[in-house]
């Protein structure tokens, strides 16, 4: 890593203890925070089945990078993911997240999948494993979010 000296330089003439106090003073970032309205979202029902911990276990959830992102040709709904799993070798996953998203949004984002699943064709095309996303129905339509986390966690940390 290289870096860059730049020398400061002093005013000419008169004080400058009042700019320095400025300079000290710490910047307020204000957030503006989205309100979003959840009044009108209908929640599917919970699972009424129990899944045993050692079935649960068995799956293997990672985090995982987007590094490419390209509509299927010739579908509607498929997404084909290029994905960094932490193992050196790309992984391919499909998903039909194609209403709820563009492709070129979600090269870079770092996102949940589930990745010891066989390989399953789709389109002709081997998805090997499965994106997680959150879905709820809102004025009688399916919406989805496909989870999304922090960029600052690596390729192929596991999820407990």
């Amino acid at each position: 890593m290289m870096y860059h000296f730049v020398p400061t330089m002093k005013s000419l003439g008169g004080s400058d203890t009042s700019k320095k106090a400025e300079k000290a003073a710490p910047v307020q970032v204000e957030r503006v925070e989205e309100k979003v309205d959840f009044s009108n979202v209908k929640i599917e029902p919970l699972f009424e089945e129990f899944v045993d911990f050692e079935t649960f276990a068995k799956s293997d959830y990672r985090a995982v990078k987007v590094k490419a992102c390209e509509a299927v040709p010739k579908s509607k709904k498929l997404l084909k993911f290029i994905l960094d799993d932490g193992t050196g070798t790309d992984r391919v996953i499909l998903s039909g997240i194609h209403e709820y998203y563009e492709p070129e949004e979600l090269v870079g984002k770092t996102c949940i999948a589930i990745t010891n699943l066989p390989p399953r064709p789709m389109m002709g095309i081997d998805s090997c494993g499965m994106l997680i996303s959150a879905v709820h129905e809102e004025d009688g339509h399916e919406g989805l979010n496909l989870l999304m986390v922090d960029d600052r966690i690596p390729a192929g940390a596991k999820l407990y």
